[in-house]
Protein backbone atom coordinates (compact mmCIF):
# COMPACT_ATOMS: atom_id res chain seq x y z
CA UNK A 1 0.00 0.00 0.00
CA UNK A 2 1.43 3.41 -0.43
CA UNK A 3 2.37 5.21 2.56
CA UNK A 4 1.23 9.10 1.77
CA UNK A 5 -1.73 10.77 0.07
CA UNK A 6 0.10 12.33 -2.83
CA UNK A 7 2.64 11.16 -5.49
CA UNK A 8 5.31 13.95 -6.08
CA UNK A 9 7.05 13.55 -9.26
CA UNK A 10 9.17 15.66 -10.89
CA UNK A 11 9.89 15.04 -15.09
CA UNK A 12 12.52 16.95 -16.96
CA UNK A 13 12.45 17.59 -20.75
CA UNK A 14 15.15 16.97 -23.21
CA UNK A 15 18.25 17.01 -21.64
CA UNK A 16 20.81 18.15 -24.52
CA UNK A 17 24.27 17.20 -24.33
CA UNK A 18 26.64 18.60 -21.61
CA UNK A 19 25.11 21.85 -21.64
CA UNK A 20 21.55 19.91 -20.13
CA UNK A 21 23.38 17.32 -18.02
CA UNK A 22 24.84 20.49 -15.90
CA UNK A 23 22.47 22.56 -15.66
CA UNK A 24 20.29 19.07 -13.96
CA UNK A 25 23.32 18.39 -11.70
CA UNK A 26 23.20 21.67 -10.30
CA UNK A 27 19.46 23.03 -10.18
CA UNK A 28 17.88 18.99 -9.89
CA UNK A 29 18.61 19.15 -5.96
CA UNK A 30 16.56 22.41 -5.08
CA UNK A 31 14.11 21.00 -6.82
CA UNK A 32 13.68 18.02 -5.36
CA UNK A 33 13.65 19.83 -2.09
CA UNK A 34 11.28 22.27 -3.01
CA UNK A 35 8.45 20.14 -4.23
CA UNK A 36 9.44 17.25 -1.86
CA UNK A 37 9.65 14.59 -5.15
CA UNK A 38 10.30 10.88 -4.78
CA UNK A 39 10.18 10.35 -8.40
CA UNK A 40 12.57 11.93 -10.80
CA UNK A 41 12.10 10.98 -14.76
CA UNK A 42 13.96 12.62 -17.18
CA UNK A 43 14.15 12.01 -21.27
CA UNK A 44 17.46 11.70 -22.10
CA UNK A 45 17.64 11.12 -26.07
CA UNK A 46 20.04 13.70 -26.52
CA UNK A 47 21.99 13.61 -23.45
CA UNK A 48 25.35 12.49 -24.77
CA UNK A 49 26.62 15.04 -27.31
CA UNK A 50 22.92 16.17 -28.69
CA UNK A 51 22.66 12.75 -30.11
CA UNK A 52 21.81 9.54 -28.26
CA UNK A 53 22.78 8.30 -25.10
CA UNK A 54 25.88 6.31 -23.46
CA UNK A 55 26.12 3.99 -20.46
CA UNK A 56 28.59 6.74 -19.35
CA UNK A 57 26.43 9.60 -19.46
CA UNK A 58 23.18 7.82 -18.18
CA UNK A 59 25.26 6.13 -15.05
CA UNK A 60 26.57 10.05 -14.90
CA UNK A 61 22.29 11.20 -14.68
CA UNK A 62 21.54 8.86 -12.43
CA UNK A 63 24.57 10.05 -10.19
CA UNK A 64 22.37 13.00 -10.36
CA UNK A 65 19.40 11.39 -8.80
CA UNK A 66 17.82 10.70 -11.95
CA UNK A 67 15.48 7.69 -11.46
CA UNK A 68 14.20 6.47 -14.88
CA UNK A 69 15.83 7.83 -18.19
CA UNK A 70 13.22 7.58 -20.82
CA UNK A 71 14.30 8.22 -24.86
CA UNK A 72 12.39 8.40 -28.62
CA UNK A 73 13.41 8.45 -32.00
CA UNK A 74 17.23 8.88 -31.13
CA UNK A 75 17.39 6.18 -29.04
CA UNK A 76 19.79 4.03 -30.55
CA UNK A 77 22.10 7.06 -31.86
CA UNK A 78 25.03 6.01 -30.04
CA UNK A 79 25.85 1.66 -30.89
CA UNK A 80 27.49 1.51 -27.79
CA UNK A 81 24.37 2.12 -25.48
CA UNK A 82 22.21 -0.78 -27.69
CA UNK A 83 23.46 -3.81 -25.11
CA UNK A 84 23.49 -1.39 -21.68
CA UNK A 85 19.92 -0.06 -22.65
CA UNK A 86 19.44 -4.28 -23.54
CA UNK A 87 19.84 -4.77 -19.65
CA UNK A 88 19.29 -1.94 -17.64
CA UNK A 89 15.79 -1.01 -16.57
CA UNK A 90 16.08 1.82 -15.93
CA UNK A 91 16.43 3.41 -19.03
CA UNK A 92 13.09 3.18 -21.88
CA UNK A 93 12.84 2.88 -25.26
CA UNK A 94 9.43 3.35 -26.84
CA UNK A 95 7.19 1.00 -26.16
CA UNK A 96 5.92 0.35 -29.52
CA UNK A 97 8.83 -0.52 -31.14
CA UNK A 98 8.65 -4.16 -32.75
CA UNK A 99 9.08 -7.63 -30.75
CA UNK A 100 12.32 -8.12 -30.46
CA UNK A 101 14.04 -4.78 -30.10
CA UNK A 102 16.42 -4.36 -27.24
CA UNK A 103 14.87 -2.74 -23.79
CA UNK A 104 11.87 -2.15 -22.26
CA UNK A 105 8.99 0.37 -22.88
CA UNK A 106 7.78 0.11 -19.34
CA UNK A 107 8.87 -0.12 -15.91
CA UNK A 108 7.74 -0.48 -12.64
CA UNK A 109 9.60 1.31 -9.68
CA UNK A 110 9.37 1.89 -5.69
CA UNK A 111 9.62 5.47 -4.89
CA UNK A 112 11.20 7.41 -2.54
CA UNK A 113 7.97 7.01 -0.29
CA UNK A 114 7.75 2.68 -1.52
CA UNK A 115 5.07 3.82 -3.90
CA UNK A 116 4.75 1.67 -6.99
CA UNK A 117 4.91 3.58 -10.39
CA UNK A 118 4.68 2.43 -13.59
CA UNK A 119 6.68 4.86 -16.38
CA UNK A 120 5.94 3.58 -19.63
CA UNK A 121 7.75 5.50 -22.99
CA UNK A 122 5.93 5.61 -26.72
CA UNK A 123 6.63 7.33 -29.63
CA UNK A 124 4.00 8.98 -32.08
CA UNK A 125 4.49 8.37 -35.82
CA UNK A 126 3.42 11.48 -37.44
CA UNK A 127 6.46 13.13 -38.75
CA UNK A 128 8.00 10.46 -37.17
CA UNK A 129 9.82 6.72 -37.47
CA UNK A 130 6.58 4.18 -38.65
CA UNK A 131 6.17 1.94 -35.80
CA UNK A 132 3.53 0.29 -33.99
CA UNK A 133 0.58 2.10 -33.48
CA UNK A 134 1.52 4.08 -30.08
CA UNK A 135 -2.37 3.92 -28.76
CA UNK A 136 -3.06 -0.12 -29.20
CA UNK A 137 0.07 -0.47 -27.53
CA UNK A 138 -0.04 1.58 -25.01
CA UNK A 139 -3.21 -0.20 -24.17
CA UNK A 140 -2.65 -3.25 -24.21
CA UNK A 141 0.67 -2.93 -22.03
CA UNK A 142 -1.74 -0.57 -19.39
CA UNK A 143 -4.05 -3.62 -18.95
CA UNK A 144 -0.87 -5.47 -18.23
CA UNK A 145 0.54 -2.93 -15.75
CA UNK A 146 -2.61 -2.57 -13.86
CA UNK A 147 -2.43 -5.91 -12.35
CA UNK A 148 0.55 -4.08 -10.09
CA UNK A 149 -0.11 -1.03 -10.05
CA UNK A 150 -2.89 2.50 -11.17
CA UNK A 151 -0.39 4.99 -11.23
CA UNK A 152 1.24 5.46 -14.52
CA UNK A 153 3.33 8.06 -15.90
CA UNK A 154 3.76 8.17 -19.59
CA UNK A 155 6.14 9.85 -21.71
CA UNK A 156 4.76 10.59 -25.29
CA UNK A 157 7.69 11.20 -28.08
CA UNK A 158 5.73 13.21 -30.68
CA UNK A 159 6.13 15.53 -33.47
CA UNK A 160 2.50 16.33 -33.78
CA UNK A 161 0.25 18.65 -31.46
CA UNK A 162 -2.64 16.30 -32.82
CA UNK A 163 -1.22 13.25 -32.38
CA UNK A 164 -0.41 14.06 -28.81
CA UNK A 165 -3.61 15.57 -27.64
CA UNK A 166 -6.01 12.83 -28.79
CA UNK A 167 -3.35 10.30 -27.24
CA UNK A 168 -4.05 12.08 -23.96
CA UNK A 169 -7.96 12.18 -24.42
CA UNK A 170 -7.96 8.65 -25.41
CA UNK A 171 -5.94 7.59 -22.21
CA UNK A 172 -7.78 9.98 -19.95
CA UNK A 173 -8.66 8.99 -16.71
CA UNK A 174 -6.99 5.66 -17.09
CA UNK A 175 -3.67 6.59 -16.61
CA UNK A 176 -2.12 9.58 -14.00
CA UNK A 177 -0.27 11.61 -16.67
CA UNK A 178 0.99 11.97 -20.09
CA UNK A 179 3.43 14.36 -21.03
CA UNK A 180 5.08 15.35 -24.42
CA UNK A 181 8.73 15.28 -25.03
CA UNK A 182 10.58 15.73 -28.36
CA UNK A 183 10.13 19.21 -30.32
CA UNK A 184 12.37 20.72 -27.12
CA UNK A 185 9.95 23.54 -26.93
CA UNK A 186 7.46 23.88 -24.06
CA UNK A 187 4.15 24.61 -24.35
CA UNK A 188 1.89 26.60 -22.11
CA UNK A 189 -0.62 24.16 -21.55
CA UNK A 190 -0.29 21.90 -19.09
CA UNK A 191 -3.93 21.06 -17.50
CA UNK A 192 -5.32 18.30 -15.75
CA UNK A 193 -8.18 16.77 -18.09
CA UNK A 194 -11.33 16.03 -17.22
CA UNK A 195 -11.10 12.72 -16.11
CA UNK A 196 -8.27 13.39 -13.99
CA UNK A 197 -4.71 12.79 -16.26
CA UNK A 198 -2.26 15.75 -16.04
CA UNK A 199 -1.10 16.72 -19.62
CA UNK A 200 1.17 19.10 -21.20
CA UNK A 201 1.65 18.98 -25.08
CA UNK A 202 5.60 19.45 -24.46
CA UNK A 203 7.87 19.70 -21.91
CA UNK A 204 10.40 21.37 -23.55
CA UNK A 205 14.65 21.18 -23.44
CA UNK A 206 17.03 21.25 -21.00
CA UNK A 207 20.41 22.76 -22.57
CA UNK A 208 21.40 25.78 -24.04
CA UNK A 209 18.93 28.05 -24.26
CA UNK A 210 20.48 30.68 -27.26
CA UNK A 211 20.29 27.90 -29.53
CA UNK A 212 18.21 26.35 -32.22
CA UNK A 213 16.88 23.37 -30.20
CA UNK A 214 19.60 22.96 -28.38
CA UNK A 215 22.45 22.95 -31.18
CA UNK A 216 24.39 25.75 -32.58
CA UNK A 217 22.37 28.33 -34.85
CA UNK A 218 24.56 29.08 -37.06
CA UNK A 219 25.05 25.51 -37.92
CA UNK A 220 21.50 25.17 -38.07
CA UNK A 221 20.87 28.57 -40.23
CA UNK A 222 23.20 26.92 -42.83
CA UNK A 223 21.82 24.07 -43.27
CA UNK A 224 18.51 25.48 -44.07
CA UNK A 225 19.92 28.06 -46.44
CA UNK A 226 21.63 25.20 -47.84
CA UNK A 227 20.06 22.18 -47.29
CA UNK A 228 23.58 20.42 -47.78
CA UNK A 229 24.39 17.54 -44.92
CA UNK A 230 26.02 19.48 -41.64
CA UNK A 231 27.19 18.06 -38.32
CA UNK A 232 25.34 19.80 -35.31
CA UNK A 233 26.95 20.94 -32.21
CA UNK A 234 25.73 21.68 -28.57
CA UNK A 235 26.92 25.09 -27.95
CA UNK A 236 28.49 25.72 -24.46
CA UNK A 237 26.24 28.67 -23.52
CA UNK A 238 23.94 29.12 -20.43
CA UNK A 239 20.96 26.61 -19.94
CA UNK A 240 17.78 26.18 -19.21
CA UNK A 241 16.03 23.59 -17.47
CA UNK A 242 12.41 22.87 -18.54
CA UNK A 243 10.56 20.36 -16.12
CA UNK A 244 7.00 20.03 -14.97
CA UNK A 245 5.84 18.96 -11.89
CA UNK A 246 2.47 16.46 -11.11
CA UNK A 247 1.13 15.79 -7.98
CA UNK A 248 -0.57 12.43 -7.91
CA UNK A 249 -3.61 11.60 -5.66
CA UNK A 250 -2.25 7.78 -4.68
CA UNK A 251 -5.65 6.58 -3.40
CA UNK A 252 -6.93 7.71 -7.28
CA UNK A 253 -3.87 7.09 -9.45
CA UNK A 254 -5.55 11.01 -10.90
CA UNK A 255 -3.50 14.10 -10.93
CA UNK A 256 -4.73 16.72 -8.67
CA UNK A 257 -1.77 19.12 -9.81
CA UNK A 258 0.80 19.90 -12.91
CA UNK A 259 2.98 22.72 -12.54
CA UNK A 260 4.95 23.76 -15.31
CA UNK A 261 8.60 24.82 -14.45
CA UNK A 262 11.48 26.99 -16.71
CA UNK A 263 14.52 27.77 -14.83
CA UNK A 264 17.63 29.79 -15.96
CA UNK A 265 21.71 29.33 -14.74
CA UNK A 266 21.82 32.23 -12.21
Amino acid sequence: MPNNETVNILFIGDIVGKAGRNIVRALLPKLVDQYKIELVIANGENAAGGFGITEKVAEELFSYGIDVITTGNHVWDKKEAVPYIAKESRILRPINYPEGVPGAGSTLIRTRKNNLVCVLNVSGRIFMNMLDCPFRATKKEIERIKRETDIIFIDFHAEATSEKIAFALYFDGKVSAVVGTHTHVQTADEKILPKGTAYITDVGMTGPENSVIGFKEDEVIEKFLTQMPKKFDVPSTSSILSAVYVEIDSSKALARKIERIMLRES
